[in-house]
């Protein structure tokens, strides 16, 4: 009686490198890892026209980096963001009360 032949299943080869010129990712976080190192970029427009006449148009663009790669491309609004960043707070209460002040003076209560 022959021996059955045993053949592995395509997915267990790639992941070991058998069959495949280079490693594949072996998961959702090595895939991670390579998006946020090299960066990805989704960009669309949506335009909505009625009879030639321009109604509405949004421009989507998407950006997903890691910080650090982020801040190499010269991205760094969450460091001014009010919402996001603390030295932002303190300069937007800075503003606020500088503003507050500057009407006090100007209404002649000061």
């Amino acid at each position: 009686m022959a021996e059955p032949t045993i053949v592995p299943h395509r997915a267990s080869m790639d992941r070991y490198g058998i069959g495949s010129p280079t490693p594949r990712p072996e998961g959702l976080a090595d895939i991670l890892e390579r998006v946020l190192d090299k960066g990805i970029i989704i960009a669309g427009d949506i335009r909505v026209n009625l009879l030639d006449i321009e109604l509405l148009t949004v421009k989507i663009r998407l950006l997903v980096v890691s910080v650090d790669k982020a801040m190499e491309m010269g991205i760094d609004w969450w460091t001014r963001d009010p919402m996001l960043s603390s030295d932002a707070q303190e300069l937007a209460d800075e503003n606020r009360t500088l503003r507050e002040r500057v009407e006090q003076l100007e209404r002649g209560d000061g």
